[in-house]
């Protein structure tokens, strides 16, 4: 059992509920209290079945629990609160004999070790700051048992509460005290309930009983236990009645129960039954609380991959590819420094003239005037920037939009406003233009190696004709009005006509692919990188829900075996 409880603990502390989905803060309290049950009480107990019993005494504020633990002891061993609520630390009495079980760090490893009344050591209150947990030694605790006085199930402190429910998840059995006021309080019951389905030996103490309503009141709680599954609790009725000068109940008050302790801590046998009982119980709940757990993991990656489809989307739809296809980069700046490149009066006049005059025209037009080409380039360049820095603005809006229409997204971006590109981003995208207009003369000057496209390469020059590439890469009329039609239709043709005399055909069209492939894959590694940060927050490093399961059922099987 022991591997297959390690396997178990592994996998509860590997879920993860970063996302607002259901059931997520129900799953984060529970994963929190299985981890404490775990580590405080299960793996544990099984390495050491044969330890003291562990009897938790528990209850309601004001109940008299530390007056009843007195009282068992035979000494005052432990303070009522003075004020409410206390916050005094849990304090576990033991027979001096049991010392080394109970001052290591065996059960609730938590909890730094005091004897006594003195502090923590400065080593334990850097382990675990806050409550530590009170060592008494006195032999008025039968050997074999330690009886831990833990703070008030109900108390208004949240700490207190929480500690309270923590050590009672560590009881191998629980001493449960209320009042004749308290005894049907729902925080109390909401404990009794859990005890019940995990099958702790649970005994209930009922004090402060007014005489007149004792058969009434223990009437009224029986039957409340019955409905809860606890009818075989044993209920032990202590009247209201004066405590003596040291502030202890008299002994008779508490002989019943302390027989009842004694019936089953007087041997090994008897302890072993106890903790078997208990042992057995909370492993097989654990168990099952951790199938509620990997469906809430499957919660959260539900609702993670719904928000990774949004994201996604916001990035798809390239506007670059969009910009190539409709022919707008050849608006504006880029039209004008590629008309004054090429001119447009009786060039195309002449347009339908054989290729050789277009050659010879367009070589003079190259070779002769270096500048118009660097002018066209950066024209190029600088639409290229705006359309690709609009687009991964536009993509970070519809991203965070498309997130911020969930309350799990919203949460997310709580705090942050990304509906814009990154800082950097217009660097980068600048960056991403130059290394493909370079890729452009180098794939122009690579291609152009043979001895007869060298020799027309030389003619007009690798930087032209890459400008030319460039032209022709977005080149189309869609979404082009009027004149512009004329002007870009003319220009597509005098670019490719220029390229095909000096690549063929083929040629052209196979760099023109590969010019507008290698743009549009650099825009999407850009793109990539923006939308890189949606997607870390929406990363899990989790265990997933059929770990769990799996996790689960293996300590299942192994317990119904054993």
């Amino acid at each position: 059992m022991e591997s297959e409880l390690a396997a178990l603990r592994f996998a509860v502390d590997g879920a993860r509920y970063g996302l607002a989905a259901a059931g997520a803060d129900e799953a984060r309290a529970l994963r929190g209290a299985l981890l404490n049950q775990l580590d405080d009480y299960i793996v544990p107990r099984y390495a050491q079945l044969d330890a003291p019993l562990l009897a938790v005494v528990g209850g309601s504020t004001g109940a008299g629990k530390s007056t009843l633990v007195n009282a068992l002891v035979g000494a005052k061993v432990t303070r009522p609160g003075a004020l409410r609520p206390t916050t005094r630390d849990p304090v576990l009495i033991h027979h001096p004999a049991d010392e080394r079980w109970f001052s290591d760090q065996r059960i609730l490893p938590g909890l730094p070790r005091v004897q006594g009344d003195g502090p923590p050591s400065q080593a334990a209150a850097e382990t675990a700051p806050g409550s530590a947990l009170r060592l008494v030694a006195h032999e008025g605790v039968r050997q074999g048992l330690g009886l831990l006085d833990a703070p008030d199930v109900d108390s208004v402190v949240d700490s207190n509460r929480q500690l309270a429910a923590q050590l009672l998840a560590a009881a191998d059995l629980w001493i449960f005290v209320t009042t004749a006021n308290r005894y049907a309080d729902a925080v109390p019951w909401a404990l009794l309930r859990g005890a019940s389905e995990r099958d702790v030996v649970v005994a209930i103490v009922l004090d402060r009983i007014p005489g007149e309503v004792l058969e009434e009141v223990a009437y009224d709680l029986h039957q409340m236990l019955g409905r809860e599954g606890l009818a075989n609790a044993p209920l032990f009725l202590l009247q209201e009645q004066v405590l003596d000068g040291e502030g202890r109940l008299p002994e008779a008050a508490v002989t019943d129960l302390r027989g009842w302790l004694d019936a089953l801590t007087s041997d090994a046998a008897s302890r072993s039954e106890v903790v078997r009982r208990t042992l057995a119980g909370a492993t097989r709940h654990a168990a099952e609380e951790v199938l509620v757990l990997a469906d809430a993991v499957d919660a959260q990656d539900s609702t993670r991959a719904e928000l990774r489809t949004r994201v996604e989307a916001a990035f798809q739809g390239n506007g670059v590819a969009a910009a190539l296809g409709d022919g707008s980069l050849l608006r504006g700046e880029v039209l004008a420094r590629w008309q004054d490149f090429v001119g447009t009066g009786e060039f195309f006049r002449n347009l339908e003239s054989r290729i050789g005059r277009v050659r010879d025209k367009l070589s003079a037009w190259v070779t002769g005037r270096p500048q118009r080409e660097d002018e066209v380039q950066q024209a190029i360049g600088d639409g290229l920037h705006a359309v690709i820095v609009a687009e991964a603005d536009a993509a970070a809006e519809r991203a965070e939009a498309a997130l911020r229409a969930d309350s799990a997204g919203r949460v997310l971006l709580s705090g942050r406003s990304w509906g814009r590109a990154t800082d950097g981003f217009s660097d980068r995208a600048a960056a991403t233009i130059r290394d493909w207009q370079n890729f452009i003369i180098d794939l122009v000057r690579t291609e152009g190696q043979g001895k007869r496209t060298s020799a027309r390469l030389l003619a007009f020059g690798v930087n032209g004709v890459g400008v030319v590439l460039m032209i022709l890469a977005f080149s189309a009329t869609g979404g082009l009005l009027g004149g512009e039609i004329v002007i870009a239709g003319g220009t597509a043709v005098v670019a490719q006509r220029l390229l095909e005399a000096i690549f063929g055909e083929d040629g052209v069209r196979r760099l023109a692919q590969a010019a507008r492939e290698d743009l549009l894959a650099r825009v999407d590694r850009l793109l990539t990188f923006e939308k890189q940060r949606f997607l870390d927050l929406l990363a899990d490093d989790g265990v997933s829900g059929d770990e769990l399961r799996a996790a689960a059922r293996a300590v299942l099987a192994e317990a119904t075996n054993a």
